[in-house]
């Protein structure tokens, strides 16, 4: 079955909109739950802020180092689910589920298996 990967994003929340979004907590666990009952849920996980992110780019051999997210931008990466699906439909209708779709969005990406991966 075809793997999609649902990626969160948000805008950072300040300590007022962090306690909201922490009130969502049991709205994240009946969805993750109900997915891993459906037998979809690969993984999920949150990750920390951007703030705590590292940026790695390798130019003409030297490794800069960055901290923080990549590029600027209001919404950040806070989390990911992998599901194996039927096929992309089915990804972005439990992709709607997801709480932070409200406020945030969540990017569908379907993964490349390694038997369709292209050969180096």
């Amino acid at each position: 079955m075809p793997r999609y990967t649902l990626l969160l994003y948000s805008p950072e929340a300040d300590e007022t909109e962090q306690a909201q979004r922490d009130a969502e907590m049991p709205l994240w666990n009946e969805v993750t739950e109900s997915l891993r009952q459906a037998g979809l849920l690969v993984a999920a996980d949150r990750l920390h802020p951007a703030a705590r992110a590292t940026t790695v780019r390798v130019r003409d051999g030297d490794t800069e180092l960055t901290d923080g997210p990549f590029a600027v931008t209001k919404e950040i990466l806070g989390g990911y689910y992998v599901l194996e699906c039927a096929d992309l439909d089915e990804a972005l209708k439990h992709a709607a589920r997801m709480p932070l779709a409200r406020y945030g969005s969540v990017e569908v990406r379907p993964v490349v298996e390694p038997s369709s991966a292209p050969s180096p």
